[in-house]
């Protein structure tokens, strides 16, 4: 462990430590679970202004709240864990699902490799199992679509209402290789900063 990471360690041991901060005293995964949500958000944001300092400053609040996670997880009495555990389970995954690369597998299709990996981990009944209800819909329609296509699965889309329309707008962005989710994320700033513009002439 580097010393500036076990430094962060100490520190967020010592707010949530007795004689610590009050408000992180009183967290728990619950309640700390939109903060995350919002972080990953302000990163992407960003990452898509080329914003280099927010960049920084976004990668540790996310960093913050693995930390805060994990240190919550040490005090619990049946299953505790701590960063530690986290990061060597993460090391074992990512060497685990990357035969191509620590092992003698091949490279060929390797979005196939890693479903059928991850689904033996798991032993998920499905391919689309792993995919978060609470995703945003068009991110979750773009993964849906991504699962299907490389399983294999041939299903028409539906063809009726507003729904599929998106829908088919979601397909056509996958199909360019674009990110329908983002794409729409920077199209709504931009129009948001042109209403801005427009409301300070008004």
């Amino acid at each position: 462990m580097s010393d500036a990471f076990g430094e962060l360690v100490a520190v967020m041991d010592r707010l949530r430590s007795p004689g610590g901060c009050p408000w992180d005293a009183e967290q728990t995964h619950l309640t700390l679970a939109p903060y995350a949500i919002e972080e990953a958000y302000e990163l992407a944001e960003a990452v898509e202004a080329g914003d280099r300092a927010g960049l920084r400053e976004e990668l540790g609040d996310l960093l913050l709240q693995v930390v805060f996670h994990a240190r919550l997880a040490q005090e619990d009495t049946d299953e505790p864990f701590d960063v530690d555990d986290v990061a060597t389970d993460l090391t074992a995954k990512l060497v685990r699902r990357h035969p191509h690369v620590f092992a003698d597998a091949d490279a060929a299709d390797l979005h196939v490799q890693w479903d059928r990996i991850k689904k033996d981990e798991k032993q998920r009944e499905s391919v689309f199992d792993g995919i978060p209800v609470a995703l945003g819909a068009l991110a979750r329609a773009q993964k849906v679509a991504g699962r299907a296509q490389r399983s294999g699965l041939e299903v028409a889309a539906p063809d009726e209402g507003l729904g599929a329309r998106l829908l088919a707008l979601v397909l056509e962005a996958r199909d360019a290789g674009l990110d329908a989710e983002g794409e729409l994320r920077r199209t709504a700033t931009a129009w948001e900063r042109a209403l801005r513009a427009s409301e300070g002439g008004a």
